[in-house]
């Protein structure tokens, strides 16, 4: 196509058609850069099928939901707070108050606070069975070993026990922990090893035999009595034993009795 240019000559007319042709063709350009500024702020159902099919090609990650008990959560009136020492539970006795010389509570979790009372539970009530059963079995009348009392040191009681007397008393002990870690105790192929329940309050079992408080307060109070007690009892085995083995004399042969 010949222009203007490819012969050398200008008129008037053809600069007026040149110059009119430049001012639409700028028009146009901004009317498009505009439209493209607008079209960028606007919804696109393009782009959100292609966010769509980004996020559904994306592998699947599994969400850990976490085992503890949520701080809403209320278990025999108590609730987790994290502020506080154990988060919060029960425990802490004047005149020492909240007593960890040795940190094991330091910094830890909800889970591990739980885990952490119920073994102190735990093992304060095997204790307060234990102290009694070394005061009876030193120095009450038995079918063993008649009314001559004391009898045989506690420590020495279980190898002279027959096995037909034993089994029954080893399965007794199997079938109370399978109940306990059914009730408790999260099942390791569901969640983490050594997890407790959500909903479990540390020691709460079930077997209450009419004792245990409805209200909230007294629950605490009688949770507060049975873990000073079972605290003590744990002092005190550990030093009957001790003692036995020492000096080879019952508890209260060795008071005196």
């Amino acid at each position: 196509v010949a222009t203007p240019a490819d012969s050398g000559n200008f008129t008037l007319t053809d600069i007026l058609t040149l110059s009119h042709l430049t001012y639409t063709m700028m028009k146009l350009t901004i009317l498009a850069a505009v439209a493209g500024s607008a079209a960028a702020f606007s919804p696109s159902a393009s782009i959100g099928a292609s966010s769509t099919a980004l996020r559904m090609s994306e592998p699947d990650t599994e969400v850990e939901q976490s085992p503890f008990v949520p701080d809403s959560f209320v278990l025999n009136g108590w609730s987790a707070d994290a502020a506080l020492p154990m988060h919060g539970l029960p425990g802490a006795v004047a005149p020492l108050g909240f007593f960890d010389p040795l940190g094991f509570s330091k910094g830890a979790d909800l889970s591990k606070a739980k885990r952490l009372r119920e073994a102190e539970v735990m093992h304060g009530r095997v204790s307060m069975m234990a102290v009694v059963g070394y005061l009876i079995g030193e120095n009450t009348p038995t079918i063993t070993y008649g009314f001559d009392f004391p009898h045989t040191i506690a420590n020495n009681q279980l190898p002279e026990v027959p096995v037909a007397v034993l089994l029954p008393f080893f399965l007794a002990i199997n079938f109370a922990e399978a109940l306990r870690a059914s009730v408790g105790w999260v099942e390791p192929d569901v969640g983490p090893l050594f997890t407790l329940r959500e909903k479990y309050y540390p020691g709460d079992v079930g077997l209450y035999f009419g004792l245990k408080p409805t209200d909230a307060n007294e629950f605490v109070d009688m949770q507060t009595k049975e873990l000073s007690n079972g605290r003590l009892a744990m002092l005190a085995v550990a030093g009957m034993c001790v003692q036995e083995q020492i000096n080879g004399q019952g508890i209260l042969e060795n008071l005196g009795f």
